[in-house]
């Protein structure tokens, strides 16, 4: 990650801050008059989609399909940044209906990175317009996310030596909105190669199937898709070249796994901070539980601060996308980290919610137990976790490789400078994190530890620890500085997030030099004659030093999150 963005980059597009604010109040105000919790159950236990409120909001009623339509068709031109704390809100809310809601826009993303003027024009108006529903048909039964094993076939309908339409023959599986989009976007082979198209329901020899019995987001319909010859004018070819789908899904996933990482923020955020009203007022040993440092520091502190964290590297990387680096996948490794950190916390912290709430939280009466088996798909859908963590690894790995071993030592140098300017913030401590990877890094190389696949994927989770420690540091930083951009969340101030920042980059370097230590010695020579200069490079006493202070910050951490006098804050309501 880079350093913070400034307010001028984050601010250049979208909406104002008026403007985003009165729009999460909206969707908030909507949900829940629509959707109560009783309601919420319910159609939880009938696993029934309300498609009422998702048509609803995308309507005349609330509108929100606009945000995510530019001004010159009809829409509100909202960026990155705008999209981000919407799906944080509406996840919030309900992941389910987050999901069905995205998927119109997911579904039409193909349409925003690779269609002609005159198709974006045509389609993407309609939305605006109409409010009509779209879904992404790109995952099929066998290929999974590997999208290159497509087997969905896109034949070509010959008149007068004029390639006049195609007829779609395969089977997608997963589909959001399956059952119930109006217009979907087929991934198909074509002679050219995978080509996306436009179809319209209700077409001949195109049928969808029964919505699926899930663990969880039970009020998003999900369906498999059957294409039997089912045929598409030469129109509905998105772009009007075969051969361009695989170059569009990877634009399209730089930006949509980073709002399928504020769905994990925003749900994990919601099953904590229901966690947090109910430790209130839960009595333990004459007490309430959230005067109990056993429950707070293991409950709840950790969690606030991989969700806050987790935030850091979300808001940097959409603001990066503003910015313009998105172009071409640039960031998607970015977007990997973002995503692979925020789903993680949020299920974690979902997970956390429930144990909190003891015998209570494991029955349905009680909303944690639906968020946490909602939460758990956004570790799985756009990318699982192991995907990730891959795409990480492979990506840094070779980062590593090209710079001779100095790409680390060089954000190890930024975050140092950083620390001599704020040196509250966990940027000396984020530096260890960074200065140990480069240490496992080499000795991968020089062992060729990486031919063990495993060794590869946990190279991907001490990546993500240590870049996302760096990236909240210089948010932390930037709080300090007052030059938080206005559309950030506020929640916490500059001393607040300091704390969290600082039990964050203690936790990186930890991981970071042990497991980094255990996979090197565990992957290499079994006599372990070469674990010494490897231990000698990572710092370790250097990072046990650097955990000094952690339970006084975590303390901290838990006034802030319960409005205890002097912190600062008041609980979220």
């Amino acid at each position: 990650m880079t350093s913070m963005p400034s307010a001028d980059a984050i601010e250049s597009a979208g909406l104002d801050v008026d403007t985003l604010n009165m729009t999460l109040e909206a969707i908030r105000d909507y949900v829940l008059h629509a959707l109560p919790d009783d309601r919420l159950l319910q159609l939880d236990h009938d696993d029934e989609c309300p498609l009422d409120v998702v048509r609803g909001m995308c309507s005349d009623e609330l509108g929100i399909q606009l945000l995510f339509i530019p001004e010159e068709y009809g829409g509100m031109g909202g960026n990155t940044v705008d999209v981000y704390r919407v799906c944080e809100q509406m996840a919030r809310l309900d992941v389910g209906v987050a999901t069905s809601v995205l998927a119109t826009f997911l579904g039409s993303d193909p349409i925003f990175f690779g269609a002609t003027p005159e198709q974006q024009r045509k389609w993407l108006t309609e939305i605006a317009e109409t409010g009509v529903l779209y879904a992404y048909g790109a995952t099929e039964p066998d290929a999974g996310s590997d999208l290159a094993a497509l087997r969905t076939t896109a034949t070509p309908v010959m008149a007068d030596g004029q390639v006049t339409g195609y007829r779609l023959s395969g089977r997608k599986q997963w589909i959001s909105n399956g059952g119930i989009a109006d217009k979907y976007t087929i991934l198909a082979s074509a002679p050219g190669g995978p080509s996306w198209f436009v179809l319209e329901r209700g077409t001949e020899g195109f049928t969808q199937n029964r919505p699926e019995d899930k663990h969880g987001i039970r009020l998003s319909n999900t369906a498999a898709l059957f294409l039997d010859d089912a045929f598409v004018p030469a129109g509905n070819l998105v772009g009007g070249v075969e051969g361009q789908g695989l170059i569009q899904a990877q634009k399209v996933f730089g930006y949509t796994r980073l709002m399928v990482a504020a769905f994990g923020l925003g749900a994990g955020w919601s099953a904590l901070d229901r966690a947090i009203r109910y430790s209130t007022t839960r009595i333990q040993g004459g007490a309430p539980l959230s005067e109990k440092q056993g429950f707070t520091h293991k409950l709840i502190v950790p969690h606030a601060v991989r969700l806050e964290a987790a935030r850091a590297v979300i808001e940097a990387v959409a603001a990066r996308i503003d910015a313009g680096e998105g172009a071409d996948g640039r960031l998607n490794t970015e977007g990997a980290i973002a995503k692979y950190t925020a789903t993680e916390a949020g299920n974690l912290a979902a997970d956390a919610a429930i144990q909190a709430h003891g015998g209570y939280g494991y029955t349905r009466e009680y909303l944690v137990e639906k968020i946490k088996r909602d939460v758990r798909i956004t570790t799985i859908y756009e990318g699982t976790s192991e995907i990730m963590e891959m795409t990480i690894a492979r990506d840094r790995w070779q980062q590593h490789l090209k710079s001779a071993g100095r790409y680390y030592p060089e954000r190890a140098a930024g975050l140092r400078a950083l620390h001599a300017r704020h040196a509250d913030v966990g940027a000396e401590t984020a530096a260890l994190a960074c200065e140990a990877l480069a240490a496992v890094l080499d000795a991968c190389r020089t062992g060729r530890l990486t031919r063990s696949q495993h060794v590869l994927f946990r190279l991907g989770e001490l990546i993500a620890a240590a870049e996302v420690a760096g990236c909240f540091a210089d948010r932390a930083a930037a709080a300090i500085e007052g030059s938080l951009p206005e559309k950030a969340d506020h929640r916490f101030d500059a001393t607040a997030l300091a704390a969290m920042s600082r039990v964050f980059a203690r936790d990186a370097a930890q991981k970071v030099a042990c497991d980094g230590l255990r996979w090197v010695i565990g992957a290499g020579d079994p006599s372990g004659t070469g674990s010494t200069p490897v231990a000698a490079s990572l710092g370790l006493d250097a990072v046990r030093a650097a955990q000094a202070g952690l339970i006084a910050d975590m303390d901290h951490i838990a006034d802030v999150l319960y409005g205890r006098a002097g912190s600062g804050s008041t609980p979220k309501d």
